[in-house]
């Protein structure tokens, strides 16, 4: 295991793929990402290799290939990349980044709604 567990930009790629696909070879996620961007069937390769020493895949074999599925489900991994960088960034306050967000216009209508809901469902569940 490496010491730092974030995921750089493109082995966070990576894994929307994987999470995508739920499990996947190398050929699938470097035939997903060429849909978008020109990369080597090798940097696939050993990213993949990478994120399952960092604890972020695990790997069967079938027939000739590994298939690899995710050590981790995306919302928790997200969930910590996020937390990291309102602490890194916000030093571990949410609100200057929520504010950041809404007076930059980066939030729609359908985006406040879905934040007020989650908001008045944190209520109800704090209270019981």
């Amino acid at each position: 295991m490496r010491a730092s567990k974030g995921l750089t930009g493109q082995e966070l790629e990576i894994m929307k793929v994987v999470w995508r696909l739920e499990s996947a070879t190398v050929r699938q996620v470097y035939e997903a990402l060429l849909e978008k961007r020109h990369i080597a069937y090798t940097t696939v390769m050993t990213m993949m290799k990478i994120l399952e020493q960092k604890g972020f895949l695990k790997k069967r074999q079938e027939d000739r290939a590994y298939v690899y599925t995710p050590a981790q489900p995306q919302k928790q991994v997200v969930g910590s990349m996020v937390r990291d960088f309102v602490n890194r960034v916000f030093n571990g306050s949410a609100e200057p980044l929520l504010l950041h967000l809404v007076e930059d216009k980066h939030l729609t209508e359908k985006d406040l709604e879905e934040i007020r809901k989650a908001i008045r469902s944190s209520r109800g569940k704090g209270e019981k």
